[in-house]
């Protein structure tokens, strides 16, 4: 790629620099001569300029080459992250000279424990031109893994001293010592992101040396025998879940018929383990509407999902980009399928529902975002109103008098954009089922009407046809609802959208949308408070509420 060329020349010299400046920090810790520590201190300053001169390189490919593809705009970026990180090495150097004034003759350091930072840090340096010259994703992350054995190194040696204080050694000294350590152990986190960045050039793609091995081991799990080098990974942008989610290519040959394109989710263990079991779940009563899992693998700390990628598009695109007559067929599609759903997997039991403890738990991240939607009590013409967690705690309370007639098997997050319709299939299929459960129906209905209102768009023909959505699929569940009996649907629902247009708005930065969404909220709330609680069953929805 033409734009790194440019930058190689600055980018190696201050590799070497680096490189140099650890090699000096070495002979410091044998002798603290003035010499020495002055080296340390104008390597750090040439390390700072040529770390800005790659960066400001980098800045001028993104304005000068607007053609640059994302797999080239990655890799830039790579180059500048691991140009700062190196001059984080070489300041860190410089700290830890620094810190040498304050030794005593009763903390020394030893060579023993010392010298294994050093030959990891030389080591790893001496590594990152190759792996960056080949595209090697071993090298890179066998760089990154110096983060973990200097955090055990660290650990070890903090252990020994904090014993050696308190059996009464002199204090100061030692905690010198530890501060020295910490910053090796620091310079492995350094070490850590160059390693990830690696990856990325490699890989094409923000990855870090973890997942990368995650995905490694997933991908040879379900038959992959190819090589990783060319294996094409897009990271999914947009995601809240806090997973990563990637589109996974390998070519042809190289893993098992039709798992060559796959999807990788790789996030904490326990979440992705309940997707797992959710999906096998789905799979149980639905083969056809859940993506196939391919594998699953597991460590300590995290856990990954490699499954089909599904073919069609998510129903917010269908509805906003296709012709009208598509969308009918995509909605008329949707409303089949979930009736289906919920009719095998109803079961007759009632239960109790939830919706204002789940506003209550996400009221926090609401307020972060939107700290004037939190009403206060009021007085106005001999009208109150209450503040808006009064207002959450009655709501609450008088849910507890709405159990819910029976449960079906729900999605649990039923936003339009986890719903991929294939208009040859004329199917439907669902995706994300980490929350999926056996509940009530009216939850998914509320999260799927408030999906579509939420779109941040206003131009009106768009919003047309996201009304047209929203009043097909309301009809729809309350035609659902007459159905099998569920005579409070309306006031179940209302709580369920009360819960729903509040919780949303942590998500929507336009102070006014949020507003409208907000205001939704506490008008339901207002309006079931005012109702006779002994009369649910004639509790009607304002239904204009659901439209913008």
């Amino acid at each position: 790629m033409k734009s790194f060329k440019a930058i190689t020349p600055d980018f190696a010299f201050l590799l070497l620099e680096v490189q140099g400046q650890v090699e000096t920090l070495q002979h410091f810790f044998e002798q603290q001569t003035p010499t020495l520590r002055q080296q340390i201190a104008h390597a750090c300053d040439k390390t700072y300029n040529l770390k800005m001169s790659v960066e400001a390189q980098c800045s001028s490919r993104f304005h000068t080459l607007p053609t640059l593809s994302t797999t080239a705009t990655t890799k830039l970026r790579a180059m500048g992250t691991i140009a700062h990180q190196l001059h984080v090495i070489s300041r860190t150097c410089n700290r830890i000279a620094k810190q040498f004034r304050f030794i005593t003759e009763h903390s020394q350091l030893h060579p023993e424990e010392y010298l294994p930072f050093f030959e990891d840090i030389t080591n790893a340096l001496n590594r990152i031109q190759p792996a960056l010259e080949k595209k090697n994703i071993n090298l890179a992350s066998t760089i990154a893994r110096v983060e973990k054995t200097s955090d055990e190194r660290y650990r070890r040696i903090v252990d020994r001293l904090l014993n050696e204080l308190n059996t009464g050694t002199e204090a100061a000294g030692h905690l010198t010592v530890i501060f020295i350590y910490r910053y090796l152990e620091q310079i492995g986190d350094a070490l850590e992101e160059i390693g990830s960045a690696l990856v990325c050039i490699a890989l094409g793609s923000s990855f870090k040396p973890a997942q990368y091995n995650s995905l490694k081991e997933t991908l040879s799990g379900c038959g992959f025998c190819g090589s990783m080098s060319d294996v094409e990974y897009e990271a999914i942008i947009g995601s809240r879940s806090g997973c990563r989610i990637g589109l996974v290519k390998a070519p042809e040959g190289s893993a098992p018929s039709g798992k060559w394109l796959s999807i990788h989710k790789t996030g904490s263990h326990a979440k992705i383990m309940q997707e797992k079991e959710n999906i096998e779940r789905w799979q149980h009563y639905f083969p056809a509407l859940v993506p196939t899992i391919y594998n699953f693998h597991e460590d300590e700390h995290e856990a990954s999902l490699l499954t089909e990628v599904l073919e069609g598009s998510t129903l917010d695109k269908t509805i906003l980009t296709a012709q009208q007559d598509e969308v009918e067929r995509a909605l008329a599609t949707l409303t089949r399928t979930v009736e289906y759903v919920w009719t095998t997997t109803k079961h007759p039991e009632p239960l109790s529902t939830d919706y204002m403890q789940q506003l209550s738990s996400r009221l926090p991240p609401v307020l972060k975002v939107h700290p004037t939607s939190l009403r206060e009590f009021s007085v106005k013409n001999e009208t109150y109103q209450l503040a808006t967690e009064e207002l959450i705690r009655q709501c609450s309370t008088l849910e507890q008098g709405l159990r819910a007639p029976f449960s079906v098997l729900i999605h649990g997050d039923f936003n339009m954009n986890n719903i991929v319709y294939n208009d040859a299939l004329h199917s439907i299929r669902f995706i994300d089922l980490y929350r999926s459960k056996q509940f009530d129906y009216i939850q998914d209905a509320s999260v799927f009407l408030v999906s579509i209102f939420r779109l941040p768009i206003f131009e009106p023909q768009l919003r047309d046809r996201m009304n047209y959505a929203t009043e097909t699929f309301y009809r729809f569940v309350r035609s659902f609802a007459e159905d099998h009996g569920d005579t409070t649907f309306d006031s179940r629902l209302s709580l369920a959208l009360a819960r729903s247009f509040y919780t949303s708005i942590r998500f929507e930065l336009n102070q006014s949308f949020a507003k409208r969404m907000y205001l939704r909220s506490h008008t339901l709330m207002d309006k079931l408070l005012s109702h006779p609680s002994s009369d649910w069953e004639s509790f009607i929805l304002p239904d204009d509420i659901l439209y913008y």
